[in-house]
């Protein structure tokens, strides 16, 4: 993937789902409290670092979403922190009802990790592909979303995850990611934005794989002479309304990028907070109403109009509107 080549981004060897396993591995040793649920996907989810570290804090549950749930709400009620995992689209499909009951309702101390989200997992299919996995958890009031963007802001996001005191979902990802932010030095706060790039002409919302692709289409809009702020939401809730106030007001246009379905996701949450802050021209970037298919991840995102050119032809759109 050609991800951030043109914001000047540097490539990262391993894929953002191995990252999360060395984010809880760490998680793990410093909190004795740490214990991980695994839906038999220990070595696509990454969670098996804990297991070859931790054995006794590491549960496999099997391919039986309800009963990882719930034996994950019953170990947080024990006092436990537990990490529950499995594919967003295994978990959140199979499971909801027990999220929704055993976790959300009950305000209990757990973190589901919904791995392999977004359409970038590719040659799996569209059965694996969690693309409304953030709709689904913006119906469940309790929970913070977390949606990290590159390995430094994921090790900061479990970290941040395993100290809240209450329900956490976070979004992970089978592809490599580019760094943005330094390993040591991420600035990571649960429902504060991060200002990636500024910019006076508009700004460009993204979450999770689509800031890199925002940068991206920032330095192209650059050359044409156009600053487009960068806003890296990676909290979905609760959501940085002071930073999307700000944005609208000295910049006039906002973009929505993310790896998700339009509705019910990032942009639409955006688009509120806009139209009840400070209404402006918007666009949005995301996954239509549809299910994709199969492919390589790179043919997928241009296919389905999830890149930085896409990103760049809706702010130039925006950037219209607000200008008339």
């Amino acid at each position: 993937m050609e991800l951030g080549k043109q914001a000047g981004l540097k490539p990262y060897p391993q894929p953002l789902r191995n990252v999360f396993g060395e984010a809880l591995l760490n998680v793990a040793r410093e909190n004795e409290k740490v214990v991980v649920l695994d839906g038999d996907l220990g070595n696509s989810t990454k969670t098996e670092y804990v297991r070859q570290t931790f054995p006794d804090r590491f549960f496999n549950i099997g391919i039986a979403e309800s009963n990882l749930v719930g034996i994950g709400a019953g170990l947080a009620a024990c006092g436990f922190v537990p990490w529950i995992t499995s594919f967003s689209s295994f978990l959140l499909c199979n499971a909801y009802d027990q999220i929704r009951l055993a976790v959300a309702m009950s305000n209990i101390n757990a973190k589901v990790l919904g791995s392999h989200g977004g359409i970038t997992l590719g040659k799996d299919g569209p059965t694996q592909m969690g693309i409304e996995d953030l709709a689904l958890m913006g119906g469940l009031p309790t929970f913070v979303i977390l949606v990290p963007s590159d390995p430094a802001s994921m090790h900061a996001a479990v970290k941040a995850a395993t100290d809240y005191v209450g329900p956490v979902f976070l979004r992970s990802s089978r592809v490599a990611l580019p760094e943005i932010y330094p390993m040591d030095n991420c600035p990571f706060e649960i429902g504060k934005a991060n200002v990636v790039r500024p910019g006076r002409d508009l700004t460009i919302v993204a979450c999770g794989i689509m800031v890199a692709a925002a940068l991206d289409a920032a330095a192209v809009l650059a050359e044409e002479g156009i600053k487009a702020r960068v806003l890296d939401m990676h909290t979905i809730r609760p959501m940085d309304v002071d930073a999307l106030a700000a944005a609208a007001r000295e910049t006039g246009a906002i973009v929505t990028a993310e790896e998700h379905l339009l509705q019910g996701g990032m942009g639409s949450n955006v688009a509120r907070v806009v139209a009840e802050q400070h209404p402006v021209p918007m666009r949005f970037v995301g996954l239509a109403d549809t299910y994709t298919e199969s492919g390589d991840p790179d043919d997928l995102l241009r296919k389905y109009k999830l890149t930085a050119v896409d990103i760049a032809a809706a702010a130039r759109e925006a950037y219209a509107a607000k200008t008339r």
